[in-house]
């Protein structure tokens, strides 16, 4: 039995958005605990030149959506980026797993083979969709999951490998 594109990438980004939640929740219970308005771990980053916390989750659920979109004939929501509390990055999250799990695994029928075209300042490739989701669609969105658990523990959340590992069962 091969894997779908599919299968490769939707339940896994939905996976992730429960970590994320995961993440929120602990942080949430963190600035409350040290009595610290959370738009001090909302607004938290590693280094001055890279996203905060919510450009995090926002690039993950770009990432997420943008798979959809450039794999299927799916129209892709829009989300402003726009999200300054936990409550709004857990909307952010519920309205992108919603999305996720509204589109019929039939849509990526062929999305193995269809080209992508990504451009970013000098850099433009193609990859067919396989390499699409293997090469850049993951990274990318684990990198921004993987970064969301960065600044909070940075920030003294107290969170560890199995926080974001997840749920197994």
């Amino acid at each position: 039995m091969s894997l779908s594109i599919y299968t490769i990438s939707v339940p896994a980004y939905i996976r992730g958005f429960s970590v994320l939640s995961s993440l929120i929740d602990k942080a949430e219970a963190f600035a409350a605990e040290k009595k610290i308005s959370p738009s001090v771990l909302v607004n938290a980053r590693l280094a001055p030149d890279m996203l905060p916390f919510s450009g995090q989750i926002q690039r993950a659920s770009d990432t997420a959506k943008g798979t959809i979109g450039r794999l299927t004939a799916v129209e892709v929501p829009k989300f402003a980026d726009e999200e300054t509390s936990f409550a709004e990055l857990r909307d952010r999250i519920a309205r992108t797993v919603a999305f996720l799990e509204s589109v019929d695994a039939a849509a990526f029928e062929g999305a193995d083979t269809k080209d992508v075209t990504l451009s970013a300042g000098q850099l433009k490739v193609t990859l067919n969709g396989e390499e699409y989701v293997q090469k850049f669609a993951l990274p990318n969105f684990y990198f921004h999951v993987t970064t969301a658990q960065n600044i909070l523990r940075h920030n003294g959340v107290q969170i560890g490998k199995l926080d974001y590992i997840g749920a197994l069962a």
